[in-house]
């Protein structure tokens, strides 16, 4: 594997996971994999569990480890081409590119979309011109359109936690007082429409996804109906990806919080989300709190999901 930006990267699924799974019983059975091997980890954006976890999953590998936080530790990136620079970006990202190369042999890389030019989130500039410039091996830690890493974390958390072979698992929209960007829910429907499950995405008209990423999954605007006999339900906030209105927030309805009332429809489902959340928006304190409640395993599975990529990448050496 050269790459990982999004699912077809990893290849068969029950594989990844099969692999993961091994991973987690023995952290440091590949620590020799990365032995005098460094990985630069480039954040363009705020990160806690994605730091944490993709240094700890390389650290286990034998790797050595840099971050670099663009936005706080280094110059000013200019990203278009053809600009005058003449502002406050004094670097150029087609020099800084490989000079960061010259110093690692893995990259991972962390930015968001800025939800103002859909053409520009949905080209994935930043994170292309890694993979076209560096000459090195890059996985996404998050870009403008995907979150891999995070929905390989949550498949490979399902498949831990559910009790059929072919489980009913919801996403499903709650309102959020910001305007976020679709990356998590992009993802999480990418894979789950790849994975053996019974895939519904439920939210508010106006808030449909990019069908490249929805399709194959069943679309149910009737929440209640949604979640009836759910076995997973995945709560997660995005704004609005059709024009005229992307980028923006259409709605801030209480009633699509995840509450006890709803999660009373379901298969007892587990309940999931990404982290962080914003508590009594997207889910009330008594669901999150609950013991169905598996954000936690969740978010510890973020580490083997990145392990399980960079012994790949460190294989393809």
């Amino acid at each position: 594997m050269k790459k990982f930006t999004c699912v077809d990267d990893i290849g068969p699924l029950d594989e990844a996971v099969k692999e993961a799974l091994e991973i987690k019983r023995d952290r440091f059975a590949f620590s020799h994999l990365g032995k005098n091997k460094t990985l630069l980890m480039i954040f363009f954006n705020s990160s806690l569990r994605t730091r944490l976890s993709t240094q700890k999953a390389a650290m286990n590998l034998g790797m050595n480890v840099m971050v670099l936080d663009v936005n706080q530790g280094a110059w000013k990136l200019e990203t278009e081409r053809g600009v005058v620079m003449d502002g406050d970006k004094a670097e150029h990202l087609l020099e800084a590119i490989p000079v960061m190369a010259s110093y690692c042999d893995i990259i991972g890389v962390r930015s968001f979309a800025g939800l103002k030019d859909k053409a520009e989130d949905y080209e994935e500039r930043v994170i292309e011109q890694f993979i076209k410039y560096s000459g090195k091996p890059v996985f996404s830690m998050e870009a403008a359109t995907r979150h891999p890493l995070q929905s390989f974390a949550d498949l490979i958390t399902i498949e831990e936690y559910k009790t059929k072979k072919r489980p009913k698992v919801v996403m499903t929209w709650a309102p959020h007082p910001k305007a976020l960007p679709q990356a998590v829910p992009n993802s999480f429907a990418e894979w789950m429409t790849k994975a053996d499950v019974d895939f519904v995405i439920t939210h508010p008209r106006g808030y449909e996804l990019d069908e490249q990423f929805t399709r194959g999954a069943t679309i149910e605007y009737d929440r209640e109906k949604a979640f009836e006999g759910a076995d997973f339900v995945y709560a997660k906030n995005w704004s609005a990806y059709a024009d005229p209105n992307y980028g923006k927030v259409l709605s801030t309805d209480r009633d699509w919080t995840v509450d006890s009332r709803i999660m009373e429809k379901t298969n007892n489902a587990y309940f999931m989300h990404c982290l962080p959340v914003r508590r009594n928006m997207i889910v009330t304190d008594e669901v999150i709190e609950s013991p169905r409640s598996i954000v936690i395993p969740e978010a510890a599975n973020r580490e083997i999901s990145a392990q399980t990529v960079i012994k790949r990448l460190l294989e393809s050496l």
